[in-house]
């Protein structure tokens, strides 16, 4: 079982020829919503990659919570650990250039009153894979990373969005998910040694005994455990929309996990997830699924 710990957001979506400068205007092309949060779309993903999902956190009260969990829903995820508050349903507030690049502000609305007291509704039990983001509260993060590793389950935690205060458990989790920014600035408030990123990441992995995997974009991806370092190719795509890529790589990493892969092999599987998700606008719509993914890596051997 995958247990997503996490935020849920309803996305919206502004298309714009060019992401603006700081107080430009620009004009948009278009204009959707989708459902989002980095939790919800780590859920679906592990969910699209097939293994089962519970998922803990927290909507409003509000026309925005139903759209915000239709596709959970629809992937019979169990939602049985998502509350109900009076404060708004988290908002994402996504603009994307015709390159594919995007801007993202986050309102995180509910996210905010995930707690440590919630953590009893993951029902976590040895050999579960617990996946985590930073996207709610620091303090309910760093309780589910403790309260995992007591029940014998297995972490994974996402690093984004970056926040300084995280650098002091990021050692606690099995697997640390990172873009190369975030490393980079982790690196730092960590003072990591070496002169390069796989020589801090090698330093990451000797000092905390757990694994640091780093994710370049179209670069692929590097990881570091205490005893060996891995690097994986990218596919190659051109991109249309980048949004999701990163927490659709983390969901199928964690049921990848789950499923009993390599790590090699679970890097590639969801190296090509978080690839096929920049084929499609959005973040939800765009993870692709289980059969495709694997598609594509037999095509790509």
């Amino acid at each position: 079982m995958i247990i997503v710990i996490g935020s849920i957001n309803l996305d919206l979506i502004a298309k714009v020829d060019r992401l603006p400068s700081p107080g430009e205007t620009v004009s948009g092309s278009g204009f959707t919503t989708a459902p989002g949060g980095k939790g919800a779309n780590q859920a679906l993903a592990a969910a699209r990659a097939g293994v089962p999902v519970r998922m803990v956190g927290a909507v409003g009260r509000d026309s925005f919570a139903t759209e915000a969990l239709a596709l959970l829903r629809e992937a019979k995820v169990d939602l049985s650990g998502v509350g109900e508050t009076f404060a708004s349903t988290g908002t994402a507030l996504i603009m994307v250039g015709d390159d594919g690049e995007n801007i993202i502000a986050v309102v995180p609305g509910a996210n905010a009153s995930v707690l440590p007291g919630d953590l009893s509704k993951a029902f976590l039990k040895k050999g579960d894979v617990v996946l985590l983001q930073h996207e709610i509260p620091l303090a309910t993060v760093d309780a589910a990373l403790d309260q995992a590793r007591a029940a014998g389950a297995i972490t994974v935690l996402n690093t984004a969005p970056f926040q300084g205060d995280a650098a002091a458990f990021l050692g606690k989790a099995d697997y640390a998910v990172a873009n190369e920014t975030e490393f980079d600035l982790y690196g730092e408030a960590l003072a990591l040694n070496g002169r390069d990123r796989a020589a801090r990441m090698r330093d990451f992995a000797a000092k905390t005994g757990r694994t640091i995997v780093v994710t370049l974009g179209g670069d692929g991806v590097m990881a570091a455990t205490p005893s060996d370092f891995l690097t994986v190719a990218a596919m190659k795509i051109t991109p249309v929309d980048t949004v999701g890529a990163g927490d659709t790589f983390c969901g199928y990493f964690a049921a990848s996990l789950s499923s009993g892969l390599a790590l090699d092999k679970a890097l590639a599987r969801a190296g090509a997830a978080g690839s096929l998700a920049c084929l499609k606008p959005g973040a939800q719509p765009a993870i692709p699924l289980a059969k495709d993914v694997d598609q594509a890596l037999q095509e790509a051997s």
